[in-house]
Formats: structure tokens, sequence, C-alpha cells
């Protein structure tokens, strides 16, 4: 299993992806908004998500695991 981090600390305003979905390498799965920017966080590898570990509204940190993709 892969994950995929937050590149830098900032509030989650959407999250585009659910369990089962298929992801590509270089798609978006959740945008981070960050001193009033938003901020896409793109898959660095193509799977399957296995679980979502943010929600619309939740702050993470940099580093935070958002997304677990196998």
């Amino acid at each position: 299993m892969s994950e995929i981090i937050a590149s830098m600390a900032g509030s989650v305003w959407k999250v585009l992806v659910q369990v089962g979905d298929q992801v590509e390498e270089g798609q978006d799965v959740v945008i981070l908004e960050s001193m009033k920017m938003e901020i896409p966080i793109a898959a660095d590898f193509d799977g399957t998500v296995k679980e979502v570990k943010v929600a619309e509204g939740e702050f993470v940190n940099e580093g935070d695991v958002i997304v677990v993709v196998e």
C-alpha cells in the first residue's frame, strides 16, 4: 500500500475520491485551502483508494497521510 501525504498544512476544502475509486498518477485526490489559496494534492502513482483519512473541513499538517492507495 502507498500513502498520499499533505505537502503543506491547510484545511481540507474538497475530497475528490472515495474508497474503491481508481486513481491515476497525477490525478487530484484532495484540495487543501491555505492562506485563501486552493492547493490540489495529486496521486504519485496508479491504484485503488483503500482509505480516505481526512474529511472536508479538517485541518491537516504537512506530512499527514490523507489517502491510502493500493
